[in-house]
């Protein structure tokens, strides 16, 4: 247990440049404390005690505005940075050195029992306000941008943005988990895809025309637009909506 919050004190000075000291970090980060008392109620709950896990989950949230189910598994280096309003469930699996932001919700959906709420891989950052709902897997290295809404399975390596989530691959290039603002504009992307494309495609119309009216009065166009067709496959949209968005349409 010990090297366990060693490892969490260890990720706020990597990645919180406003962590000036170690004391400065047991007293004023609501997101250490709350993983350190998280992992001796989560000890309590694998024993079976009645009542009391729940009541030192309790005090944790009144203490710091982050409400811990004693039954999640949380690994090591887990940074909770501010984290009021964080809420993460019962079944919920938080792989090494994750990172959360405040407003993050690791919540189930319906009423079933059993395995209900996400398994977060290692090294996963989620900005804030985010959800992810569900028993859902969340790859490695994969980011959530800050109010997405997450309910389907997330491959490794990926950036999911937008309600519903959606993903936005970038293999290969190496990312700073802190730089929020290097998230893709997925929607503007497909938009500016698409304005081209309207463009274009007016730009042939009208050529059309003129050739129909040369046509009619017997004389020959030699400059009747032509373009690539497009595809609705088209990687931007097709991140953009989703396989299952084509697929239910045919």
């Amino acid at each position: 247990m010990f090297k366990t919050i060693k490892a969490d004190l260890a990720i706020i000075r990597e990645r919180d440049p406003a962590a000036r000291g170690l004391l400065e970090i047991l007293l004023c980060y609501p997101g250490f404390q709350a993983l350190s008392l998280h992992r001796i109620s989560h000890r309590l709950w694998k024993y079976h005690l009645p009542l009391l896990p729940r009541l030192l989950s309790q005090f944790t949230r009144t203490l710091t505005g982050i409400e811990i189910h004693p039954g999640a598994r949380i690994g090591k280096g887990v940074f909770i940075d501010h984290g009021m309003g964080v809420v993460i469930g019962e079944t919920t699996e938080i792989g090494n050195r994750c990172l959360l932001y405040q407003g993050v919700t690791l919540g189930g959906t319906g009423k079933e029992t059993g395995k209900r709420h996400p398994t977060l891989a290692e090294n996963v950052v989620i900005g804030a306000g985010a959800k992810v709902l569900g028993a859902i897997k969340v790859g490695a290295n994969t980011r959530i941008g800050a109010g997405s809404v997450v309910v389907r399975d997330v491959e490794e390596n990926s950036t999911v943005v937008g309600i519903p989530g959606r993903i936005v691959h970038q293999s290969g290039v190496k990312i700073n988990p802190l730089a929020h603002s290097a998230l893709p504009d997925a929607e503007a992307n497909v938009i500016r895809n698409l304005m081209e494309r309207i463009d274009q495609l007016e730009n042939q119309v009208s050529s059309l025309q003129m050739a129909l009216e040369n046509m009619k009065e017997g004389r020959i166009s030699q400059n009747i637009l032509s373009g690539k067709a497009q595809n609705l496959k088209d990687k931007e949209i097709i991140e953009f909506i989703g396989d299952d968005s084509l697929n239910n349409n045919h």
